[in-house]
């Protein structure tokens, strides 16, 4: 896909200027801006007309500073896995990529919780928890940096248990759009001291300024916990299945829903072996294992009053991982089903007890469909996934891919839910935001202008000023 170019917004002057006050931190090179102005959207590349590698928060504030001064775009970037198109360059300017900001720089082990520089990934962090008791819970598949999911509003497979981005960022550091330096939040596990400002900035898709270091919640790791598989001959069974869960409050950690062309790409990417059906995976924490085993025998019942069938089970750590890595590569075996496809990746998110309607008549829209597509959903809390492999190249398919695209999501608004549940709005999701928020799209505006009047941060995404 050949990448857009727009007019350079940035004077020689500035450019020059940053180039020998940051060196090759400051990069005007052709493949570094290309790298930088794409995502894993099925959006066309947006190339940036140069990349500044933050190490600090004081060299943030310094280009913001004067990219500002001189009226210049910019576009925070971390490791470039959204798929709504945010970090595309749309109006050109500077990309901040803050993948060189990787410290921890405060672990409390006993108030759980830790800060740490915008450019670390959930999967570095857990890696450094490793030997502390706890973990971060925020897992949303891609190895993304955590100032990106903040950013995002991130989910992910464990949302159902331990929460969102929203419920796990306790504080942040933000450089805003004159550069000024802000904290937000902070440690305590409650305040009613003014404004929430944390929860402005996560979800804000970098449009407000740039997330820079985050405090985060943590919680224990498990003692115990297994992995099950259960399949059912339909959808609406697997679906029936997990509100039921959810109604009965059983504990579960995570509750995914892979339908049956999703369970072939997998069992093809990963050398899996299970049926090509509509297929739960479950995941259960405890403090002990008669806890687990009894928390599964629960979920088993309750799946077999719906058809659930061929459970399996998994223990042994290396059997979870594997089955948990087949679950996040997902996106990468539906594309092996098409190959030289693009991904065209979009979720909505419902009320609960609305969940089977909204996938079952999606699902009939898609088998009607001359595109292939798969589904995978976070069905615990009411979101899943479609993915449509087009030919990005192919007016009609991608034609008819809006036109599917567009259905789901009024299904979805007419049902109580949202236009997107954890990918964000971008530019993929813009034209559904006012249908869902009416006039509180103003508001968000006068949020924009106040922050960020002459619309320099991330412009173009979310909504148009």
């Amino acid at each position: 896909m050949s990448a857009t170019t727009t007019p350079s917004a940035l004077p020689a002057a500035l450019a020059d200027d940053l180039r020998g006050r940051y060196g090759d931190r400051f990069s005007v090179a052709a493949a570094v801006r290309e790298h930088h102005g794409k995502d894993e959207s099925y959006h066309a590349p947006h190339v940036p007309d140069a990349v500044f590698f933050a190490t600090s928060v004081e060299d943030i504030s310094d280009v913001v500073r004067r990219c500002a001064a001189a009226r210049v775009p910019m576009v925070p970037f971390g490791a470039g896995s959204s798929l709504e198109g945010h970090v595309l360059a749309v109006r050109g300017g500077v990309a901040l990529d803050l993948t060189r900001m990787t410290r921890v720089r405060r672990l409390s082990v006993e108030d759980m919780d830790v800060t740490v520089e915008a450019g670390l990934t959930h999967r570095q962090l857990n890696h450094h928890l490793r030997n502390s008791g706890l973990m971060f819970s925020v897992d949303p598949g891609a190895d993304a940096t955590l100032g990106g999911m903040a950013a995002t509003r991130a989910s992910g497979t464990m949302a159902v248990r331990y929460g969102t981005m929203r419920e796990n960022v306790l504080g942040l550091t933000v450089v805003l759009a004159d550069g000024r330096v802000i904290r937000t939040g902070g440690r305590a596990r409650k305040s009613a001291a003014g404004y929430d400002l944390t929860r402005l900035f996560v979800g804000s898709e970098g449009t407000l300024g740039v997330i820079a270091e985050l405090t985060l919640r943590l919680h224990p790791r498990p003692e115990a916990s297994a992995v099950a598989v259960g399949q059912f001959q339909t959808i609406a069974g697997a679906v029936d299945t997990v509100i039921q869960v959810m109604q009965l409050a059983l504990p579960v950690a995570r509750i995914e829903l892979l339908d049956a062309a999703q369970m072939t790409a997998i069992n093809r990417h990963a050398g899996l072996s299970y049926a090509a059906l509509p297929t739960l995976f479950l995941e259960f924490h405890g403090d002990s294992d008669a806890i687990v085993a009894n928390q599964t025998a629960g979920v088993e019942a309750i799946a077999a009053e719906h058809g659930g069938q061929h459970f399996r089970f998994a223990v042994q750590p290396e059997e979870r991982a594997k089955l948990w890595q087949a679950r996040h590569d997902a996106l990468y075996a539906a594309l092996a089903l098409r190959p030289g496809s693009r991904a065209w990746t979009t979720d909505v998110c419902v009320p609960i007890s609305r969940l089977a309607d909204c996938i079952v008549q999606t699902q009939e829209d898609n088998a009607a469909a001359s595109v292939v597509s798969t589904m995978v959903g976070h069905v615990g809390d009411g979101n899943f996934h479609v993915i449509y492999l087009v030919d990005p190249g192919n007016a009609a398919e991608l034609a008819e891919v809006t036109r599917l695209n567009q259905r789901m999501v009024a299904r979805a608004l007419d049902m109580g839910g949202t236009c997107t549940g954890e990918h964000g709005v971008g530019l993929g999701k813009m034209a559904f935001l006012e249908q869902e928020h009416g006039d509180a799209i103003d508001v968000m505006r006068a949020v924009k202008r106040a922050l960020d009047p002459r619309d320099l941060m991330n412009p173009g995404k979310i909504f148009h000023l």
